[in-house]
């Protein structure tokens, strides 16, 4: 279902209700329309998007697709089906969000998918209503989580309820998944006890992060126009964070902005803090700080953005504060950073290899290579995603191979600073993979220090 403008006005329903009277049929189904789906990013986005020219996705088929993915995955490996507790591997599958970031330390919410069977959510006590509108969920139950803050020195006991609900499940849908016995199930991430109580009933578990990863690669039309709208989000947040930017402003206030805009826009989060100026910047990976930005920095920063429908914008820039000329090793270490993404974004297209890359991709001078950023490229899609590509220094110790795929998305990065240097440079455009090259989604301008 494509998203829609509400003509209603956003707010509480008109008609007041007594605490003691129940609720007429209109207030309830008004009360019903009131979730995050039917909601949508909000009149601001939705707006800016339609003055873009930017197509709203139809939330269903990218569910319908992303379900499908896995379950393709999950036959190609012969697994019965997958286990799924990361909260974005949650959301990839299901489309269910509740408590992002809080869930991911804090195992309390989980998945069983089988290969051909149903959907079953275990969410968090009293969440139910947070997926009725997803009709790709079979069932939700009340998750039996074992993390140790709920449950205390009693997770042997939870953990062995966890696994008996899971097993019953496998057991009943399995189908034809059973080798000598065992059932063959994907997970993506347990406590060791919880494993434990599965392998004990004859359940073999295997890594469901490649099978997520592997799947969540390559995307449909419908998730490139999400990420499209994210990008926009990101990028619109960006330019009013650019008018901020003025001798005196601290990096944390700056980074505010964006992430203000961001949450305004129907985003989500914002995964880190890079944003660094002057000295910050070499070497790169500080976080943004109280430091106040000075005229003539170099201020550099990675949005790593989870933008409007969960998608990422992964992109950097690096601009000068204030109006003045930038210096020569300025301009030198820009031109370097747009040179190397430029000529990297050039090599790309459907079929070729990620060793190819690493081996074509531009190299750095010695002053440069020990400040390198971690990969030449990675994939992005509800965050960073397979596959990451090395620089040729790194392949033997980390590289690995594979193959560029048509509606692939990657980010192309770039880090610039002298070893002992003053400053750096970081850049990073975000594409998608074609037949014949590559496109790319980031449009925010990248040719200048100023950004303007």
């Amino acid at each position: 279902m494509t998203a829609t403008m509400d003509p209603r006005p956003f707010g509480r329903h008109r008609t007041k209700i007594s605490p003691m009277q129940s609720p007429s049929q209109e207030a309830l189904e008004y009360a019903q329309s009131l979730s995050l789906s039917d909601l949508g990013p909000g009149r601001l986005a939705i707006s800016e998007w339609q003055e873009k020219g930017l197509e709203l996705p139809d939330m269903d088929a990218v569910r319908r697709y992303r379900l499908e993915r896995i379950r393709q995955k999950l036959r190609e490996f012969d697994y019965a089906g997958i286990i799924l507790s990361d909260p974005l591997n949650v959301r990839y599958a299901t489309d269910t969000t509740n408590m992002q970031i809080w869930c991911m330390h804090n195992a309390v919410r989980y998945c069983f998918i089988a290969t051909d069977g149903p959907v079953i959510l275990f969410d968090f006590h009293g969440c139910g209503h947070l997926s009725e509108h997803l009709d790709l969920i079979d069932e939700v139950r009340h998750a039996k989580a074992y993390y140790y803050m709920g449950v205390g020195p009693r997770y042997e006991e939870r953990a062995e309820a966890w696994a008996a609900d899971l097993i019953d499940l496998i057991r009943q849908y399995g189908g034809g998944n059973q080798k000598s016995g065992n059932y063959r199930v994907a997970l993506d991430r347990a406590n060791a006890e919880g494993i434990r109580y599965l392998e004990r009933s004859g359940i073999h578990t295997f890594n469901g992060e490649e099978i997520m990863e592997l799947a969540r690669a390559i995307k449909s039309d419908e998730e490139i126009k999400a990420m499209r709208c994210s990008i926009a989000a990101c990028e619109t947040s960006m330019d009013i964070m650019r008018k901020h930017l003025v001798p005196g402003v601290s990096e944390n206030r700056l980074w505010s902005y964006l992430h203000a805009e961001n949450i305004a826009r129907g985003g989500e989060w914002i995964e880190t803090r890079l944003l660094a100026s002057g000295p910050r910047t070499n070497p790169w990976f500080h976080e943004s700080s109280s430091r106040e930005i000075e005229e003539g920095d170099i201020m550099a920063f990675d949005t790593d953005l989870i933008g409007p429908y969960g998608y990422c914008c992964d992109i950097s820039r690096a601009w000068i504060c204030g109006e003045g000329t930038p210096t020569g090793e300025q301009k030198a270490l820009y031109e370097m950073a747009l040179e190397q993404i430029q000529r990297n974004t050039s090599i790309l297209k459907a079929g070729v290899s990620f060793k190819e890359l690493t081996e074509r991709a531009m190299s750095l001078p010695e002053a440069y290579i020990g400040n390198r950023y971690s990969v030449l490229y990675h994939g992005v899609g509800l965050c960073d995603e397979y596959p990451s590509i090395s620089y040729k220094e790194d392949y033997e110790a980390s590289g690995y191979d594979g193959v560029l795929e048509e509606n692939m998305c990657l980010c192309v990065e770039s880090y610039i600073g002298r070893v002992g240097g003053h400053e750096g440079v970081k850049l990073e455009e975000q594409v998608r993979i074609t037949k014949d090259g590559c496109e790319v989604l980031s449009l925010y301008p990248i040719d200048g220090l100023f950004g303007r």
